[in-house]
């Protein structure tokens, strides 16, 4: 799981993961197909459709969470999806605020973004 993608990349995993059965992938889709399918993050359906492998959807809800972690680092109001906010709660990286009832990123996910920014810079 230590590919690195691209934004287009990201991209493309997004959108096959919304995409429906049975429609035409678009351009951006179509020139990351065969990356994504060779590192194992897409697979095709016995229809000859794209959709998500498990790895795949692995790799996009990390995705996520770091967006999510950013997002609300920079703006206690950005909305955070579900299933990615009760993540980063339930590892401590967000908290409510008692005074404020908003959502604010904990000490230990300041930790987390520091520790992603260091890692993504010396790579």
């Amino acid at each position: 799981m230590n590919h690195k993608l691209s934004i287009d990349e990201y991209d493309a995993l997004e959108q096959i993961s919304k995409l429906p059965k049975n429609v035409k992938p678009n351009a951006c889709i179509g020139r990351n197909t065969k990356r994504l399918s060779g590192i194992k993050l897409v697979t095709y359906r016995k229809d000859g459709s794209l959709e998500l492998t498990e790895m795949g959807r692995q790799v996009l809800f990390i995705k996520q969470c770091i967006d999510g972690l950013r997002a609300i680092s920079k703006n206690c109001d950005a909305p955070l999806s579900g299933p990615v906010a009760t993540f980063l709660g339930k590892k401590g990286h967000i908290e409510v605020n008692p005074e404020t009832g908003k959502t604010e990123i904990s000490v230990r996910g300041r930790e987390c973004l520091a520790d992603i920014d260091a890692n993504t810079k010396s790579n």
